[in-house]
């Protein structure tokens, strides 16, 4: 992301009809996801690191993964959507993640002169790997919690999870045996 699409995203976020009070949730809760990004002395990043992947083939990765079962097969053009990247920018992404054998280039059924990018079984394997880091992290932070603090916490994730989009991401970690 370019200096000037930065200035506009936090233009855009400050400039937000946000309450009051949802603007320090928003920072209560940014200040937790700080912490939990960083607890596990970035054992997350550090992985990707020596992933050798970049930011935009992390994502296009991760989505690629889907939740519970593979995705999918994306178009790079849905792909660069999704992300908010040129297409350029997104192809070179995907070039990069089907010579490293995470991704492959499959025929489209219903268009033979489409290609869309499915994750590979080496691709699936690293996805899993980057949600089981994750998802080690938060046990080792959760685990430092009172009793009190961790039913506190309990109460507040439940009371999300009547969202599709929280509520799949919980079934997918039940289902690879992370929960």
């Amino acid at each position: 992301m370019q200096a000037s699409e930065i200035a506009v995203v936090i233009d855009e976020a400050l400039g937000s009809e946000a309450s009051p009070e949802a603007q320090e949730t928003a920072a209560r809760l940014s200040a937790l996801v700080r912490h939990l990004f960083l607890y596990d002395r970035g054992n997350l990043l550090r992985l990707i690191e020596e992933s050798g992947l970049t930011t935009t083939q992390c994502k296009a990765l991760l989505e690629l993964g889907g939740l519970g079962q593979v995705a999918e097969p994306r178009q790079v053009s849905e792909l660069a959507e999704t992300f908010g990247v040129s297409a350029p920018s997104m192809s070179r992404a995907v070039d990069a993640l089907v010579k490293e054998r995470l991704a492959t280039r499959v025929e489209d059924p219903d268009d033979r002169r489409v290609r869309r990018i499915a994750i590979t079984e080496k691709g699936k394997k690293l996805v899993d790997t980057l949600v089981m880091v994750r998802q080690a992290g938060m046990e080792a932070f959760t685990a430092t919690l009172s009793a009190a603090q961790r039913r506190k916490l309990d109460a507040a994730v439940d009371s999300l999870m009547d969202r599709d989009d929280i509520a799949q991401a919980y079934e997918h970690l039940k289902e690879v045996g992370l929960s």
